[in-house]
């Protein structure tokens, strides 16, 4: 006599309503979480722009004036020293390109501009002026 082993387990219909229960989720969660990701690559930029900003003010108080109008640096090998003259490297795998934007006796400005950090085109542009004040001109992350 042969008896019917009987197998527990799920059926293909189960598990396929499993898959596209996540499915559903993911796409609900998935968008939110990109702008939160974007939000932390413009920390870079943020603790660059301090680092500048310091040096600058360190620059400022031997010479009497701000150094490097018109300087860029980013993260290619041949540029990440341009700002040495005032002690900053820029980082091997920075995402955004640094410029001095005005640098006199008595004003600094300094720009942080990055391309696609949400995985689109638009810029994402950071300021830093001689007062120490950070501003983000243009939000990548709310496009």
């Amino acid at each position: 006599m042969n008896k019917l082993k009987y197998h527990s387990g799920f059926t293909l219909i189960e598990l396929m309503i499993v898959v596209v229960i996540i499915g559903i989720l993911s796409s609900l969660a998935i968008p939110r979480f990109v702008p939160m990701a974007t939000r932390s690559k413009q920390q870079e930029a943020r603790v660059m722009l301090k680092q500048m900003f310091t040096m600058q003010n360190a620059y400022r108080q031997y010479a009497d004036v701000y150094w490097g109008q018109g300087v860029t640096a980013d993260s290619l090998p041949a540029n990440q020293l341009n700002f040495m003259q005032i002690g900053v490297e820029i980082p091997a795998g920075a995402r955004y390109q640094y410029a001095i934007v005005t640098a006199n006796q008595s004003t600094l400005l300094v720009r942080a501009t990055a391309t696609g950090l949400d995985e689109d085109a638009s810029n994402d542009v950071w300021e830093i002026d001689q007062d120490g004040l950070i501003v983000c001109t243009t939000d990548d992350s709310s496009l």
